[in-house]
């Protein structure tokens, strides 16, 4: 894009003076908080209690394969907040959700002497009763979908017609919820089994929004060149009210393939953390050992695919 800050080239200079000397400015491996009492620290967030709610802090780690990975991805954790924020704007009237602000201006008074540390990665949300299930809506076969479509004809046990493509555009996009699993990889479990787990009538709202965020989103991505292939929701009960919680719409939460490159019948292109899984899939990592440091040049790659999206969808060119 003509009008990014910053060429390939500066921003590898930038790079190399900065992260190779690990000096780079505002980079976290984590994010502490004194006097504040952690409520859970996630793979790549510290989550804490203020008053009734939760602050969400985003790091700049990185996982992949149910591993944290070594390495910092300059400006991650800053882009999965600020998308988030967008998006949870962009679909309020579709589900209430958890983001009461995102702008430390607004943050109670005793987090002020953190504003710094906590602008563009921190947001304060309400508490809720989280489901332990993991809504994912898929509109294009790819990634695991595509090796279970291959082997049994079905992606997650829904059935699909004969003869797709890897990448192909399916007809209606397809619910396929999973377990939340604390450790270790999370697992595919059948709608039915998310109604006996939640019950039937709070599954099938589920359903419904999930199915309607990823329609609304998909129509906003693909008017500034981006294909949203699949993504996850999380929701908790708030009240009796479901509100849609965590993050959404990001690329740590969602496939996102560049329209102009799009060509089914092979693994596209992309604008995620699919590139970080890709590049180890490469090396001789075993994924039960622990993780290699990434290389400089994937590390900058990757940076510059989440500031890209992030650009790309909300028409910010800077955070």
């Amino acid at each position: 894009m003509s009008s990014r800050p910053f060429s390939h080239y500066h921003l590898a200079i930038w790079f190399y003076f900065n992260y190779a000397f690990h000096t780079v400015e505002n980079t976290y491996k984590e994010i502490r908080i004194p006097g504040l009492r952690l409520f859970k620290k996630g793979k790549v967030r510290e989550v804490y209690e203020v008053e009734n709610n939760l602050l969400i802090v985003a790091s700049d780690r990185v996982s992949a394969f149910d591993w944290v990975l070594p390495s910092l991805i300059p400006d991650k954790g800053k882009v999965l907040t600020q998308l988030s924020r967008f998006w949870f704007d962009h679909t309020a009237l579709i589900c209430p959700n958890h983001m009461i602000t995102a702008d430390p201006d607004d943050f109670p008074s005793g987090l002020s002497p953190h504003r710094e540390l906590l602008d563009k990665r921190a947001m304060l949300v309400r508490k809720t009763d989280v489901f332990p299930v993991e809504c994912v809506v898929r509109g294009y076969i790819a990634g695991s979908g595509w090796k279970d479509y291959q082997s049994t004809g079905r992606v997650c046990g829904i059935k699909l017609p004969e003869g797709l493509q890897n990448s192909d555009r399916l007809e209606t996009p397809i619910f396929t919820p999973a377990t939340k699993a604390e450790e270790g990889h999370d697992v595919n479990i059948s709608f039915k089994e998310m109604q006996k787990t939640i019950g039937p009538v709070l599954a099938n709202k589920v359903k419904d929004i999930s199915i309607s965020l990823y329609q609304k989103a998909s129509l906003h991505a693909i008017s500034k060149g981006i294909i949203i292939a699949d993504t996850k929701f999380e929701f908790g009960l708030l009240d009796e009210e479901i509100i849609l919680i965590d993050e959404i719409f990001t690329p740590d939460s969602s496939r996102f393939w560049p329209v102009a490159s799009y060509s089914p019948g092979r693994s596209q292109p992309s604008l995620d953390k699919q590139f970080v899984r890709d590049y180890l899939e490469t090396t001789q990592w075993d994924k039960s050992s622990l993780p290699p440091e990434l290389p400089l040049e994937i590390i900058q790659q990757t940076s510059e695919r989440y500031l890209e999206i992030y650009r790309l969808l909300t028409d910010k060119q800077t955070l």
